[in-house]
């Protein structure tokens, strides 16, 4: 299995065991992640290599934001990344207790990329009628992104499943 982090994160992925397939032909992204995740077996597929599975786990989703929800994370991240990472890890773990994880360094260019990315409908079914079964898993209580929109977008291509009360890292009490 390959497993793409989250904006800022790493080895996160054991938040993820009780859903996460572990694999060889599985990839598997969080938040962020899931970008890198689709393009990663989008290059796999074209090569001529098998994937089976792409897991999706509480993906990017902010295409139903305007520009002005854009430039106010920009601006905010910009001013003060120290205390915007702060206040998006709490926001993660909402409405529940923070765990400990573990950070890397990011990038505006990450975030930019992170806020304007639109999920292509043809690329996913590009995917699929290649047999990649994709599977995308959400938090009902999820502070990050735009739940309702994106389980909408993903029901028609995807394998969806709803996770009631739990949050971005798809915990529940």
């Amino acid at each position: 299995m390959k497993f793409f982090s989250g904006f800022s994160l790493k080895n996160e992925a054991f938040l993820f065991e009780a859903f996460l397939n572990n694999g060889a032909y599985t990839v598997s992204g969080f938040s962020y992640g899931s970008i890198k995740a689709l393009k990663y077996a989008q290059e796999q597929v074209q090569m001529g290599k098998r994937v089976d599975t792409l897991q999706l786990l509480s993906p990017v989703f902010f295409q139903t934001q305007g520009g002005k929800f854009q430039r106010v994370q920009m601006l905010a991240y910009t001013k003060d990344k120290k205390k915007y990472m702060q206040n998006f890890i709490k926001s993660c773990f909402m409405p529940y207790p923070q765990r400990k994880i573990e950070f890397t360094k990011t990038s505006k260019e990450n975030l930019e990329e992170l806020l304007a990315y639109q999920w292509s409908i043809p690329d996913l079914l590009e995917l699929q009628s290649k047999g990649v079964k994709i599977e995308v898993y959400l938090g009902s209580s999820d502070a990050i992104i735009d739940v309702e929109e994106a389980r909408k977008l993903f029901l028609d291509v995807a394998t969806v499943t709803y996770i009631k009360e739990a949050n971005h890292f798809l915990q529940v009490s």
